[in-house]
């Protein structure tokens, strides 16, 4: 079995770590820079860095902090927020992302994907989803979740793949920052179309949490959590040593 990774997420707004819960009531956490540095030291085995306004603000993703913080960490970074053409990806990744993120900006133009993967490769691809349950249907939403685009999310993921996404990352907005463990359905529906790497986003609040996700999923190859590891609820040694003792392939 792979080795499944853990990955903190750092949600950044006007050069802060922020988080709030249903994507709602955002708090000030730290800077992201310390929190990545923290995160490397500590045994996080990625590190995912969102400009979470950048699309709905019609902007591009900063690259200052972002430059900062990938050179002080050395685990693999990807980065999303604003990312809306090829050229896009080169400059976040001439500040040092191993990967970029797209969510919204593959949405306005869903040829962003292809071009990209031809370019760069499908490993550097990441295809952001963030979904929610509409009429009984994973809908897909946009600009930060702020926007019911009418995609059946499970289709557009599909797609995504075919089109060269090399991973995809499914944060439930109906479960994210509840804390009551992760969207176990959605995850289900999404591993059972493709064959590139699911991470699982949005609503781990323990370390069992995290252990029930792998035993149930084994097809998801990893869990992003943010407020839990921000808060020190959960540290990420110790959830790593829990996962072992269940049996769970780890990198400690």
């Amino acid at each position: 079995m792979i080795t499944k990774r853990i990955i903190p997420c750092l949600d950044v707004k006007d050069g802060r770590v922020v988080k709030g819960i249903n994507f709602q009531g955002l708090a000030d956490v730290s800077s992201p820079v310390e929190l990545a540095k923290f995160y490397s030291a500590c045994g996080a085995d990625e590190l995912v860095f969102y400009d979470i306004t950048a699309s709905a603000e019609g902007r591009s993703l900063f690259t200052g902090i972002l430059r900062e913080a990938a050179s002080s960490v050395f685990i693999p970074l990807t980065v999303g927020g604003g990312i809306r053409t090829v050229d896009d990806f080169d400059r976040v990744l001439k500040c040092g992302a191993d990967k970029v993120s797209v969510n919204s900006g593959a949405l306005e133009d869903p040829s962003l994907i292809p071009q990209a993967a031809k370019r760069y490769g499908n490993q550097c691809v990441v295809l952001s989803v963030d979904a929610k349950r509409v009429d009984g249907q994973f809908r897909v939403f946009a600009k930060g979740g702020r926007e019911d685009t009418g995609l059946d999310a499970i289709a557009w993921i599909r797609s995504g793949v075919q089109n060269g996404a090399g991973e995809i990352v499914l944060n439930s907005i109906d479960t994210d920052g509840v804390k009551g463990g992760f969207d176990l359905e959605m995850l289900q529906a999404v591993c059972s179309v493709v064959d590139v790497p699911v991470i699982a986003s949005g609503g781990a609040g323990c370390v069992q949490d995290f252990v029930t996700l792998f035993q149930t999923l084994p097809k998801v190859d990893a869990g992003l959590a943010a407020s839990i590891f921000h808060f020190g609820e959960v540290s990420i040694p110790d959830l790593k040593r829990a996962l072992a003792e269940q049996g769970i392939p780890t990198r400690l």
